[in-house]
């Protein structure tokens, strides 16, 4: 161990994935470094994965374990892959969290949904404003993105300056939200940048990024010229794009429904924290049953294909006393995230079958990313000018890209995805160590750690389906009638066409007077051999080896 100070770098999520963005600084000597920690986001799981999770967070036992270096979070903005696990994890790290207001109605929330103190949020002002913590200098600096109120973060230390993106984008002209402002950039780094740990999603894009502020006269057309209701959907936290399809509505005379908890809680963040001064006046989904369907427009949550959302209920049937006619328009103004076009393949399919008239991307100029594409990233490597890149918030093939676009221009890249410590301070920057990290699964109310079997039982269970046996012993070791076999997610009849569940009862019983005592008399061996043949029977007969699970009750003598 060293005395001598370093300055590390270590995603512990979000570098070699999409969402769940957790990054660790530190700086001290070797092994006694005093931590911050940026974003604790979270990720949203998929059936084939992880069949029955609700969120996938970030595992932060690494982190844990050095609790007391921490000296702070801070939170970068308030989309969910980003300020999501602060309620859940802030109870292992009990350190102050930093963000600005906007991002603290949200952070406040989920602390006290958690059961957490909310005072432990604190409010920042943006730049140039300072919070000093330990041997760190941290300012919010405000960047562009599809959320208000994000910042990058200014990180200063003896070592040098980092610079921390955040998601952002270039966008001089946005609805709502601060624009990008180059010149407070360059004098940020007029003093020098040792490293810029850079937002990567977008580096494939070649064509310099779109304004929010272009979309206004497209999405205003089609709302004018639509018949029957309209419905559009957007992600909820792109507060610009819900002030751009109000306003649209407004402008065609329509009265203006927001449907989903996630839209309505935005919105009312945006007015208290001040950044939305002219949102049009709503109508409850109650009121809006009485407003006639062509002067009525719907703004919904569910873009993403999200089953329980407003966007899936509305193509399914009803919702809220709300249906969908053929003739009416639902417009989709977002993205597709990777790994979502089935779910919402399903929602367009469901609704073309009504005869809903579908406008997406496709049909026209609908959406803007709020990521940089790669014009974008390299104008801010121009500004900065920063001796080291370190891609972050992209998969491996992002982070590589982005990585050797920083070194065709002059600077030294490094890729660095999760687990991996990166040394900023010295001669070059350089992995220094590999951390394991891996996933928590939010599993109902109970956390179920990536490796602890639980998940990949459940899938070999959904996969293969399931065989339970139960068995009666006296107390002489002596197994009394027959097995009593049930199937769970198997055909009733397999290849014979003799009854499945019958058929494995009556090898199981074959199988039972050829076992001597010991094999009886042992729980774990008696499993096996039921579970052999069980398997063997169902891969004959269905062409499966279903999972078997063995009950055993014991007779005592008195």
């Amino acid at each position: 161990m060293s005395d001598r100070n370093r300055l590390i770098y270590l995603p512990i999520g979000g570098a070699g994935e999409i969402g769940m963005n957790c990054y660790v600084y530190g700086f001290g000597p070797e092994g006694q470094e005093r931590l911050i920690v940026v974003d604790t986001g979270v990720a949203f799981p998929d059936m084939d994965g992880q069949p029955g999770v609700d969120l996938i967070l970030p595992d932060v036992e690494w982190l844990e374990d050095r609790k007391d270096r921490i000296e702070g979070i801070f939170i970068t903005h308030a989309h969910e892959d980003h300020v999501g696990a602060i309620g859940h994890l802030w109870g292992r790290l009990e350190a102050p969290v930093y963000c600005r207001k906007f991002t603290a109605i949200h952070a406040m929330r989920k602390m006290d949904e958690a059961g957490h103190d909310p005072a432990q949020v604190r409010v920042v002002e943006a730049y140039p404003e300072v919070v000093e913590l330990g041997p760190f200098k941290v300012s919010f600096a405000p960047v562009s993105h599809s959320i208000p109120e994000a910042s990058g973060l200014v990180i200063d230390t003896k070592a040098g300056r980092v610079i921390h993106s955040g998601d952002f984008k270039i966008d001089r002209t946005p609805v709502v939200g601060e624009a990008f402002d180059e010149d407070m950039w360059r004098q940020i780094a007029s003093d020098g940048v040792l490293a810029y740990v850079c937002d990567s999603t977008n580096v494939f894009s070649r064509h310099p990024g779109r304004s929010e502020s272009e979309l206004p006269p497209q999405i205003t057309e089609l709302v004018a010229n639509a018949r029957g209701m309209v419905v559009a959907t957007t992600f909820a936290s792109n507060i610009a794009r819900l002030q751009t399809l109000a306003d649209a509505g407004i402008a065609a005379g329509r009265s203006i429904c927001l449907m989903g908890r996630a839209m309505q809680r935005m919105v009312k963040a945006g007015k208290e924290a001040g950044v939305l001064t002219d949102f049009p006046s709503t109508v409850s989904p109650e009121e809006a049953l009485d407003i006639p369907r062509e002067s009525l427009m719907l703004i919904v949550t569910g873009s993403q294909g999200e089953r329980r959302a407003a966007s899936a209920s509305l193509s399914r049937g009803k919702y809220l006393g709300h249906e969908l006619k053929e003739g009416d328009t639902f417009l989709f103004s977002s993205k597709t995230i990777p790994g979502n076009e089935v779910s919402v393949g399903y929602i367009q399919n469901a609704l073309a079958e009504i005869g809903v008239e579908i406008v997406d991307d496709n049909s026209g100029f609908y959406h803007v990313s709020g990521h940089a594409n790669r014009p974008d990233i390299e104008l801010m490597h121009e500004v900065l000018k920063a001796q080291i890149v370190v891609p972050c918030h992209g998969e491996f093939r992002h982070l590589r890209e982005h990585a050797r676009l920083a070194m065709s221009k002059g600077m030294a890249g490094v890729v660095a995805a999760n687990g991996m410590m990166v040394q900023l301070s010295g001669n070059a920057p350089d992995v220094v160590e590999h951390v394991d990290v891996g996933r928590t699964y939010l599993d109902g109310d109970a956390f179920v750690g990536q490796y602890d079997g639980v998940i990949r039982e459940r899938m070999k269970m959904a996969l293969n389906g399931m065989v339970v046996v139960a068995l009666i012993v006296d107390e002489t070791d002596e197994v009394l009638e027959d097995a009593w076999v049930s199937l769970k997610g198997l055909p009733e009849k397999g290849s014979s066409g003799v009854d499945l569940q019958e058929l494995v009862e009556d090898e199981i019983s074959r199988l039972l007077p050829r076992l001597d005592a010991k094999i009886i008399d042992d729980d774990d061996k008696l499993e096996e051999a039921v579970k052999r043949v069980a398997r063997k029977t169902c891969l004959q007969e269905i062409g499966k080896k279903p999972e078997v699970t063995l009950l055993v009750s014991r007779l005592m003598a008195e």
